[in-house]
């Protein structure tokens, strides 16, 4: 009875670890959409500061789940995971087959192991009060309303911030105690990315983006949408804000930039070992032997 049941691929790690590279070869082969799952990828116009595949990727491999909205207009986990299912269920449609890419675990565990969010929909008028006390704040009063949901959001993070006390709020009840679980009937396989040499990969990539136009992108934003942007706060975009209002000099952004990184990767290390339990791959291997493991893997559950 599982072997009938469609397929979702899945290939998860922490940000840098190799995974848009890896993924593009996998999805050329077994002719499959890459499906992303990025908290920030999803919207518009964040492209360099998220690494979004670039416009000839995009070509040479059908991608889905980005630009759905503009930055100024926040997706909840609860409207993602329905924008996901959407697309998951096309590709199942079509190929039999969905492949999802990401290193959000909370979004990963809402599809992968059927992590229902309650269903609050958005208080405009309450997040305009928190936007004004300020991020800082913000997470403050998560801690001590919902210190489990402080736990695996980043202080910077005022989006997921928002939304935590945002349910908090119109419940009466923390987020944390709200979700619940119902597995899908999906049959999944988890391949994982967790290189040794993660913190140089951080600062190549890091390096790139400030060099690709991370500071030009973020100052388009701030000019569109305001530099108050809840999303401009989040990392490169917040370090580059701070660049462009002279308070940091280059090196100094380019160094905080890599520092939050690592910071992110290590949380992302940590929910993926104790809520996900996948075949973790080699990079170390070379790319040529890491792309015929992952083909193997695949192979063995496609049969």
């Amino acid at each position: 009875m599982a072997a009938s049941l469609p397929l979702v691929l899945v290939l998860l790690g922490p940000t840098a670890s190799g995974k848009s590279a890896l993924a593009l070869e996998l999805a050329g082969h077994f002719d499959l959409t890459v499906l992303s799952v990025d908290s920030r990828q999803l919207y518009a116009g964040m492209d360099i500061g998220t690494a979004k595949p670039t416009a000839a990727e995009r070509v040479r491999v059908p991608h889905g789940l980005l630009d759905l909205r503009p930055p100024d207009q926040p997706l909840n986990l609860q409207e993602f995971r329905q924008a996901a299912e959407a697309a998951i269920a096309a590709e199942h449609q079509r190929r039999g087959v969905a492949f999802l890419v990401g290193g959000s675990g909370l979004y990963l565990q809402a599809l992968t192991q059927g992590l229902q969010p309650p269903a609050v929909p958005p208080q405009p008028a309450l997040r305009a009060q928190l936007a004004a006390l300020g991020p800082a704040t913000c997470h403050q009063l998560l801690r001590q309303a919902d210190p489990e949901a402080a736990g695996r959001i980043d202080h910077a993070d005022t989006v997921r911030t928002q939304r935590a006390l945002e349910v908090l709020y119109a419940t009466g009840r923390p987020l944390s105690s709200q979700q619940s679980q119902r597995p899908p009937a999906w049959r999944v396989l988890e391949l994982g990315l967790d290189p040794s040499d993660l913190r140089q990969r951080i600062a190549r990539r890091t390096r790139s983006l400030y060099a690709d136009g991370l500071v030009e992108e973020t100052q388009q934003l701030a000019r569109r949408f305001g530099p108050n942007l809840p999303l401009l706060q989040t990392i490169g975009y917040g370090e580059a804000l701070q660049l462009l209002a002279g308070e940091l000099s280059e090196a100094e952004a380019i160094s905080r930039t890599d520092q939050r990184t690592r910071q992110y990767a290590k949380r992302q290390r940590t929910w993926f070992r104790r809520r996900h339990d996948p075949l973790w791959l080699d990079p170390a291997a070379g790319a040529t032997d890491l792309l015929r493991a992952a083909m193997v893997a695949v192979e063995g559950v496609l049969g």
